[in-house]
């Protein structure tokens, strides 16, 4: 029997969004790491005639707050599948009087605000300094971006989304201290997503899905889970859509994200340890062969 091709694209599904319908030929996986267990089983199936695998980030049922999230136990999990570009659906509050909730945003920037979360692989012997200067792979952000439009969403095509710790919201000082600096939107859960993503030489893009106006706005109320909640319907459902369309699209341009750890390993050769070696294989083998 041929065997099936792996999936080269996968979406981390955020708030909302814990399973993927339609899929063909659905197969759940369970996939061990040197960082635990992702956030949930792997679903991997075929959309619009293409592998893909879904991993719900906070887990079915939405068990896992964002700094509980396994980052880098998600990230190896789908490098290892074989996955080359991810899809990063976030929820997301608008910094912005014109990004309005149910709105998208595709951000090209991030401001990092989290505190303790682990946000590379090396260490322990292998030091590595990656390029982040751009943190989201600009080919794959343009087709998601055309994807939300061509699925009938309002899309704000670029921004800089602040990733916050969480759990709780902003107060309103943080809220306009953040606009002061020209942020677009607030959320939880880019980072380390997108650092990883990098080290592993993936394309990432997020899908920022708007669902309120945080706590800045003079007239709307502020941020509440029911507020979001509220929203998040809506969204899940063209942000479905736009999956389909960006599956069915043409394939993102040419990017360097495959190859972001060229130059990048500091540490000797000869001084790497032999069990780190080993551990970081998948990323690193093809530089230290």
């Amino acid at each position: 029997m041929k065997k099936q091709p792996g999936p080269e694209i996968a979406v981390l599904g955020g708030s909302g969004l814990y399973q993927f319908k339609g899929l063909v030929q659905p197969r759940t996986i369970e996939v061990r790491t040197p960082y635990g267990s992702p956030s949930d089983s792997i679903v991997i199936g075929e959309l619009a005639g293409k592998a893909v695998a879904f991993l719900p980030r906070h887990g079915r049922g939405h068990r896992l707050m964002p700094s509980e999230v396994p980052a880098r136990a998600n990230i190896w999990a789908l490098k290892s599948l074989g996955v080359k570009r991810i899809l990063a659906v976030s929820a997301v509050g608008s910094l912005r009087e014109q990004i309005r909730p149910l709105e998208f945003i595709t951000p090209d920037q991030l401001i990092d605000r989290t505190r303790g979360r682990v946000s590379t692989f090396f260490g322990d012997g292998i030091v590595a300094h990656i390029g982040f200067a751009d943190p989201v792979c600009a080919a794959l952000r343009e087709r998601v971006a055309g994807a939300l439009e061509r699925a009938g969403a309002r899309v704000h095509a670029a921004g800089t989304y602040v990733v916050m710790e969480g759990p709780a919201f902003s107060t309103r000082a943080e809220s306009n201290l953040y606009r002061s600096i020209g942020a677009s939107v607030i959320g939880m859960t880019a980072l380390p997503e997108a650092k990883l993503a990098r080290e592993a030489e993936m394309c990432y893009a997020v899908m920022g899905a708007v669902t309120d106006y945080d706590c800045w706005h003079p007239v709307e109320e502020a941020v509440s889970v029911e507020a979001v909640v509220a929203n998040l319907g809506r969204n899940v459902e063209t942000a479905r859509r736009a999956i389909l369309e960006f599956l069915q699209g043409e394939p993102p341009g040419s990017c360097d994200c495959a190859n972001a750890l060229k130059g990048a390993i500091i540490t000797s050769p000869d001084r790497i340890p032999a069990q780190r070696r080993k551990e970081l294989a998948l990323l690193i083998g093809k530089y230290l062969s």
